[in-house]
């Protein structure tokens, strides 16, 4: 006899649990941009998959919502909210799956503005918002590949409604498969030598159509970005 341990990703809200069947019924209606071809493709009634969002909708708020009518016709996109929902599923996923080892993407620059334990640092790839030490000028900041998350580049929101401050356009450069995680080795625009890493499970790979030379935007919060101070080269010279 075998036994195996199964583990499975699940968000839980209030009274409601978020599974891998949701997050597949939000992923056919943003491919369709109808919950009736949603329901076909998914070989569900649209009556139950409609009692489904009025489910989860009960809990986090709503998820889908109508376009209007026009030349292109009427539809359904999903919410700002459902996007989030989308990446918090596939972050625990990544995290579940275990078969990717997390890894650091390191970048050295200078602190200009700072807000309490927050400050803005001037890196070759621009300026990334970061939790810096007090009293340090030159830093290195570290931004871990399961903190980053990757958007096609006209679906990102607006940067008043996330809390993803740091947001950078790259090109993949590579990827690295696992089981049930894909690591990604973006090339970021502004900086030849400049990489950045995430972590995305094969069903954001599929979704986001990664592939070398791929354009995406990559973000992640002011708070997965931590710096620590180093030697300035203009002090390791006076000395």
């Amino acid at each position: 006899m075998t036994i195996e341990k199964e583990y499975t990703t699940k968000l839980a809200v209030d009274d409601v649990t978020i599974d891998r069947r949701d997050m597949e019924m939000l992923d056919a209606i943003d491919r369709h941009g109808s919950m009736h071809r949603a329901a076909e493709e998914l070989g569900r009634s649209y009556a139950r998959l409609q009692n489904r969002i009025v489910e989860i909708e009960d809990a986090v708020g709503p998820i889908t919502e109508r376009r209007r009518g026009g030349s292109g016709g009427g539809g359904t996109e999903l919410t700002a909210t459902a996007r989030s929902l989308r990446r918090r599923f596939d972050r625990h996923d990544a995290e579940l799956g275990g078969v990717a080892r997390v890894t650091e993407s390191v970048f050295r620059g200078t602190v200009r503005d700072r807000t309490g334990e927050l400050a803005t640092v001037e890196t070759p790839i621009g300026s990334i918002l970061a939790l810096v030490p007090p009293d340090a000028t030159a830093v290195q900041v570290s931004v871990r590949s399961d903190a980053v998350v990757l958007t096609d580049p006209g679906d990102v929101p607006d940067a008043d409604r996330t809390s993803l401050r740091n947001r950078f356009t790259g090109t993949v450069e590579d990827l690295e498969e696992g089981d049930a995680i894909v690591r990604v080795t973006l090339a970021l625009d502004g900086d030849a030598d400049a990489e950045l890493q995430a972590l995305v499970t094969r069903a954001s790979r599929d979704r986001l159509d990664l592939a070398i030379g791929r354009e995406v935007v990559a973000s992640f919060k002011a708070t997965a970005a931590r710096a620590t101070a180093v030697a300035s080269p203009d002090s390791a010279t006076s000395s």
